[in-house]
């Protein structure tokens, strides 16, 4: 593919002196090959541009490059423009429509044209699968579980009943969606007596959901996910939680029960969120935080608990100063004492 025709597809705008060289792929700046792209949007591998084997690089409009023998794609945001590019390079894999015959189909269940349902796959009473879906080996479908088109369904995945999936979701492997929600009431003996969890999940179109992860359904009503939302690996979404529009839930983040995630939420890696609390739309709250109250739209949290990430940047400075500070005022102490004492001689 040549370099303009690259740009194009991809919003950017080529080096005219370059413009008719090939581009057969795209890798990083380290790894890039004579013929493929990369990109630069981080100034800190700006030195990295000057070894680079790559033909071509993304950079942003003002950024300067000073090798003569390299093209530069100019774009708003490299990284946006690079990842159309492996998308262009790396197209969607194709499947054949196939029905493995070692897969389990209830006769009552509705499956729409082009539908891929791999080995040993269990798709129960009352399914309606939508056009284009593909359903990989050990899949598990329970009863009243609706998938929408073109969605990807991953091995070893568990659709619990009346699950209700969208259309081009994709749920990789060994994610359970639909189980029982964590809810228990203690009775007159003090026995734990488990709470009917009667809801379902609800998972709205162009959502991804990582390998591992489980999402409770509703005791009652339903546990939502927005639109657009995605969900990393090892993720735990309690019963009755909504997560809204093109929130990020990164790695082992946990959800109790019935807490509400605005939009455009980023909560980070083993980020905790306390039960029936509401995070606003547009928060962010980094690594390893905790949460056991609300949080105001737009904010920045760290800590635990978590608190504005600007004051814990420097809660943690003085943190690491402890030692020195302790050693310092027990210094300080000692020359007071010592003060004091001559003081009173005198």
């Amino acid at each position: 593919m040549k370099l303009s025709e690259l740009a194009g597809r991809t919003g950017a705008r080529a080096d005219e002196r370059h413009s008719d060289i090939e581009i057969k792929g795209a890798a990083g700046l380290d790894e890039a090959e004579a013929g493929q792209v990369a990109f630069l949007s981080n100034p800190r591998y700006t030195p990295r541009v000057q070894t680079t084997r790559a033909s071509a690089v993304y950079v942003g409009e003002g950024v300067e490059v000073e090798r003569e023998d390299i093209a530069l794609l100019r774009a708003r945001d490299p990284y946006l423009a690079y990842t159309r590019a492996l998308l262009v390079f790396h197209p969607e894999e194709t499947f054949e429509p196939l029905i493995h015959p070692s897969a389990i189909i209830d006769p009552t269940a509705r499956l729409g044209d082009g539908v891929a349902v791999g080995a040993c796959s269990v798709v129960g009473r009352g399914v309606v699968v939508g056009d284009r879906v593909r359903l990989f080996p050990n899949v598990t479908v329970y009863d009243g579980v609706r998938i929408g088109d073109d969605s990807v369904i991953h091995s070893g995945v568990r659709l619990r009943e009346g699950t209700l999936i969208g259309a081009r979701v994709r749920i990789h492997d060994n994610a359970v969606v639909g189980s029982d929600g964590f809810g228990y009431a203690k009775d007159e003996e003090g026995r734990w007596l488990k709470i009917p969890q009667t809801g379902c999940v609800r998972i709205e179109d162009d959502v991804e959901v990582g390998a591992g992860t489980t999402i409770d359904r509703a005791s009652v009503g339903e546990t939502r996910i927005a639109r657009g939302a995605k969900i990393d690996n090892l993720v735990q979404v309690g019963h009755s939680c909504a997560v809204g529009e093109d929130t990020l839930l990164c790695a082992q983040v946990g959800l109790a029960g019935s807490s509400h995630v605005g939009r455009r939420v980023i909560l980070a890696g083993q980020v905790g969120v306390a039960g029936h609390l509401e995070i606003g739309d547009d928060v962010v709250l980094t690594a390893k935080s905790a949460t056991s109250h609300n949080v105001p739209a737009g904010k920045v949290l760290s800590g635990i608990p978590a608190f504005d990430n600007r004051e814990w940047l420097r809660s943690t400075a003085a943190f690491r100063r402890l030692g020195e500070m302790q050693r310092t005022l027990r210094t300080l102490e000692q020359r007071l004492a010592a003060l004091e004492k001559q003081s009173a001689e005198s």
